[in-house]
Order: C-alpha cells, then structure tokens, then sequence
C-alpha cells in the first residue's frame, strides 16, 4: 500500500518514509523498486536512524552530549537520542527545514513506536501531513524501559483511524489464499485466547512435533524446509532470548545468514576493544572471522600460524596464512582487511553475518590510523542504518529482527515459548508456506 501511494503521488518533494528496523528499511526499499518507484520520490531510513541524523547534525539544539551518538550505553543512549530529537523538533528550528525537504510523513509498523517515539512523530506530524501505519496485534517492542504507546488512548487520538485493511492481500497475491484467511482466524483466536490446532490447518501449514527446544536435530531439519517456489526466500524464526540461538541454527543450515539487530552491537564491541597493538591481535581477528563466517577452522589457522612464525612449518603457508603473517608482522588496518578477504576467499567457507563482516571491511578500509578503526565502525554501522540491507535468502533471527519482512516459507523453530503477539508475526512471516515446531499440534495462549 506504501508503494502504491507513493508510486500515485504527485508531490514534488520526497516523502519521508520511517519504519523500525534496518530489515524493515530494506524490504520497504524492495516493495518500491518492484513498484518502479524511482528512489528521488522518497527518503527512507528507521526512526531512531533518523533522530541520529538528526541530533548529530544540530548536537547544540539538542542539548544532549554527542558522545550519545557512539551508543555505548544503548539503554541510556537511545532515550537521550529520542529526547535530542524532540528538542529540535519542539524548539521549530527546523521548520522550514523539513517542510521545504519533504512533502509529507508515512510511519509503517506505528504499533511498535514507544512513548518517546510517539512524541516525535506526534511533533512532525505538525510540520508535516502524517499517515501511520500499524497493526495492534503486532506490538512486540515494548521491553524493559520500553513503554510502548497506547494505541487506543494515543495513536487513535493522534491520527484518528480512517479504516482497516481486512483482506490478506499478501497471501492472495501469493496463490495462498486459504493460508491467509486461516492466518485471519489464528489472529482473532490468539487474542481470544481460543486455543489452534494445528492438525486442521489449511495444507500451506506443516507441523512438526519435537521433543523440546534442544531437539537440534528435528529443528535443523525443519530449518531446511524448501519454498514452494524455485529462488523463494524463507525467514527462519528462533527465540530472542535464548543467547546466540539464531546464530547455533544459521551455522548447521547451509545458506542460511544471521539477520543483525541496527546497532550492529556485536561488531561494534569487537570495535571497541579490539587492539591492533596486542599480542594476541591476530588471534583475535581469525576468531572475528570464525564467528562471521562457517568453515573458517580458526583453531587450526592459529595453530598453523604459531608453527609458520616459529619457522618450525614444513608445508609451505597458503594465501591465507600468508595474510595472518603479514598481519603478526605489521598489524595495520588494510592488513586486518587482506587477512579477512582470504579467509572469506577459502574454498568450504560461507557468510554466517555478512553484515558484521561487510561493516568490518569497510570501516577498516576508512582508517588512516590504527586508532581511527571505532570511528570508522560507528560510521559503518550509521551508514548500514540508512541505507538498509537486502533480506538474505534464507533468513535466521527473532521476531524482533523479522517483524516487517516476508518470505515464501517461515519457519517458526521455538513456538512453545512465544507469547501471542511474537507467534503472530512469526505465523504471519511466510506468503505461501507455514511451518510450525512444538510439542504439540494445539497451541494456546
């Protein structure tokens, strides 16, 4: 519908289109260029991205430290952000700003906004003709400090509602109508509390019985299931909470890529503490590999690379412990690339978190100095917000990093555990296929 209204506007400007999640940013961009909608007719990026931007263009009208920008502290640091943002905003120093930059303002996933991000879009819509979009039943942000907005109370005094999609255009496009009206059912009974058997679902939904959440086997052999169509995607769903669940899965499925939070936090953490000067700088870079890619075998490349140093190596040294040499004798950024570019070039090695590595690659190609490589994460990690990422073809991560996006099949590993708002958008992921794992075929909430 986005892409539609956008393809039909007349405006001269962009419209500003803001969303949640960097996935989400990419499967929107991907909705508009299957649309032939030329990328002038809009800006699009998520709404902490763009209070970023915001906050560090103008740090002095918003009365928040820059170092907020680094997002260290993320519990800490997105609230100033946030609040950054809204100064600007509320102080009108930018009114003629934005309204000479963009013709209006489109919000998708608005169910997933909280309070502060409420109060942003609520002051924009202000200098802006504002649409919000949203789904109630899809509310799953709202975590710790999150407080996530009243939909009846705020949004809907806000941005009084001036209708309600109630066709799954999504599943009838895909040649799965009975999946999606099934889909329709599930919604009410999920928040009816009506319990859904699985066993008298339409055809597109396949359950498979596990003996629990450690049942590897069963689950790997779900995470395989194909698409029914030739190329089609599939969106692999794990529990969030479980730490480093989505990755386990991803590296005992061929294929299958880790889809990263916005923060890019685990890179930008190897970032900050990673120590060119170190003595054990190349150690840690090959586990920085091991931990993007599969099939690196650090283990043996650091053991190889003790003996090649040593001079006790009887086997001459491939490219790639050529490279972990180089970098033991002269541990400089575009040496730390070189070294990343071989291991990733080894026959039997495939992305596991390409984001991470991309991101990696790309900020150590912008430092002059050793000292510059944090600097140049945090723009790499900016740069990736903004721009988005495309949706891999087989796709690992939680509802919170899914939430947005499509594919032919979802695959939903850890259903027991899911609460009804993150079962349904785990149910609602896939257009053609649906595959469930739980203990047993009734789930209820």
């Amino acid at each position: 519908m986005i892409a539609a209204c956008i393809r039909a506007s007349t405006d001269e400007k962009p419209i500003l289109i803001l969303t949640h999640t960097n996935a989400g940013v990419a499967a929107l961009r991907g909705r508009l260029d299957a649309a032939g909608v030329l990328r002038t007719r809009y800006r699009i990026t998520t709404i902490d991205g763009w209070a970023m931007r915001l906050v560090g263009t103008f740090p002095q009208r918003s009365e928040q430290h820059t170092n907020i920008l680094k997002l260290k502290n993320p519990g800490t640091d997105y609230p100033a952000l946030r609040a950054g943002a809204l100064a600007i905003i509320n102080g009108q120093h930018l009114s003629g700003v934005i309204d000479a930059t963009y013709s209006r303002l489109v919000v998708d996933e608005y169910q997933d906004c909280i309070v502060q991000q409420h109060g942003m879009i609520a002051q924009l819509s202000e200098l802006l003709p504002t649409c919000v979009l949203g789904d109630d039943m899809q509310a799953i942000f709202g975590w710790g400090t999150n407080v996530l907005v009243d939909w009846s109370n705020a949004v809907e005094a806000s941005f009084p509602p001036i209708g309600q999609l109630s066709t799954p255009w999504r599943w009838d496009n895909a040649g799965a109508p009975r999946l999606g009206q099934w889909l329709l059912w599930a919604r009410s009974a999920l928040q009816t509390g009506t319990p859904i058997d699985l066993r008298s679902a339409p055809d597109e939904v396949t359950w498979m019985q596990i003996s629990g959440p450690d049942d590897i086997q069963t689950l790997t052999r779900a995470a395989y299931a194909a698409s029914p169509v030739a190329d089609g995607g599939a969106l692999i769903i794990c529990d969030s909470r479980r730490p480093n669940r989505h990755r386990d899965i991803a590296s005992r499925v061929k294929g299958a890529v880790v889809v990263e939070n916005a923060d890019l936090s685990d890179f930008i953490r190897f970032a900050e503490r990673f120590d060119f000067d170190a003595p054990s700088a190349t150690d840690d870079l090959i586990d920085f590999a091991a931990s993007t890619l599969t099939g690196v075998g650090a283990g043996q490349l650091k053991q190889r690379l003790v003996s090649l140093l040593a001079g006790r190596a009887q086997k001459a040294p491939t490219e790639v412990e050529e490279a972990a040499i180089a970098f033991s004798k002269n541990p400089v950024p575009i040496a730390a690339v070189e070294l990343l570019v071989e291991i990733n070039k080894q026959a039997g090695v495939s992305p596991l978190r390409p984001a991470i590595l991309r991101a990696a690659i790309q900020a150590l190609n912008g430092c002059v100095y050793k000292a510059d490589f944090y600097e140049m994460a945090v723009r790499a990690r900016e740069q990736s917000r903004v721009l988005g990422r495309s949706v891999p073809r087989r796709a690992v991560g939680s509802t919170l990093l899914l939430k947005g996006l499509e594919a032919d099949i979802s695959v939903v590993l850890d259903t027991d555990v899911l609460d009804a708002r993150n079962l349904y958008v785990a149910l609602t992921r896939g257009s053609r296929r649906l595959v469930v794992c739980s203990t047993s075929p009734v789930l209820q909430r």
